[in-house]
């Protein structure tokens, strides 16, 4: 393979609770495990001809950091940043400097959600799209759209 056949690098940042996906309120969020959405991810990237990595964090800092860094390798993100997406101002100005695609995940749709703390995001605004309520398949599109760009 040469160089400019090479998988293009792509991150998925999972933010805090992700960490229990399968367990945590399956009803909402399904019963695939974090470890299996990690398996998906791959594959899906793999098959995309993407070099995907998957993390996920219950820290924001480490979140943060992690933002800063794809900012600075300009590497795209597929971001389900969880409850900070609702509240992160910090998550907000990662989310800012990023120049690589930028998704939006999220396994329910927040805006159809009961809880209206639940209706704004600040991960949005710097999105070059945002996929909800879509289940773990939201990664897959995302994916998509990262390798279609």
């Amino acid at each position: 393979m040469s160089a400019t056949d090479a998988s293009r690098k792509v991150l998925v940042l999972n933010g805090p609770n992700l960490g229990r996906l399968g367990k945590r309120q399956p009803e909402i969020y399904g019963t695939t495990t974090h470890a299996e959405l990690v398996e998906l991810c791959v594959a899906w990237g793999s098959e995309l001809g993407l070099d995907v990595e998957v993390r996920q964090t219950n820290h924001e800092g480490v979140m943060v950091d992690w933002l800063n860094a794809a900012a600075d390798d300009a590497t795209p993100v597929v971001l389900n940043a969880g409850a900070w997406t609702h509240y992160s101002l910090a998550v907000y100005d990662a989310c800012a400097q990023l120049e690589a695609a930028l998704v939006e995940v999220h396994l329910s749709d927040p805006k159809a959600r009961p809880e209206v703390w639940r209706h704004t995001s600040y991960v949005e605004p710097h999105a070059a799209l945002t996929v909800a309520g879509h289940g773990v398949d939201g990664y897959r599109r995302a994916l998509e759209f990262v390798a279609a760009g």
